[in-house]
């Protein structure tokens, strides 16, 4: 079974994979905590590519929506990584909500939990009153539908 999950409601995973750079690593050899935030962030695209969802550019003419920003984060660091590794990004989303979303992440290298995450995201668009801010809206039946 996937880390975190119970098998009988087990939801889409998706795998992103990466080795751990040099230039990833603190003076300790080990990777800097922001690091695991981006990759998480890097596997949530991938999520919604694997899954059959178009570019955020060409949603962005489709249907308005500009991307997925996140609302709200936390991770739990579990074991350091270091350069060389060979990571992978186990990604889902666990639960879908009017406006919003939660994504769980599990950050593992060579079978071990080094790092679970989640975030909250929404899709958005950009708002009509103001160009330059964001507005969220439900996630599109069939945006949905791919990823469940």
């Amino acid at each position: 079974a996937h880390p975190m999950s119970d098998a009988a409601t087990t939801p889409r995973t998706t795998i992103w994979r990466n080795r751990v750079e040099f230039g990833d690593c603190d003076p300790a050899g080990i990777v800097y905590y922001p690091n695991f935030l981006r990759w998480f962030d890097a596997s949530s695209r991938h999520f919604f590519v694997e899954c059959g969802v178009p570019p955020w550019r060409d949603t962005a003419v489709t249907h308005g929506i500009i991307g997925t920003p996140v609302l709200d984060v936390s991770a739990r660091f579990v074991k350091p990584a270091s350069y060389g590794d060979d990571i992978e990004v186990h990604t889902s989303v666990v639960e879908w909500n009017a406006k919003t979303f939660v994504q769980r992440h599990v950050l593992m290298h060579a079978g071990e939990v080094l790092c679970e995450g989640r975030d909250v995201r929404a899709f958005v668009i950009r708002h009509p009153d103001d160009p330059v801010r964001m507005k969220a809206v439900p996630a599109p039946a069939e945006f949905r539908a791919l990823c469940e």
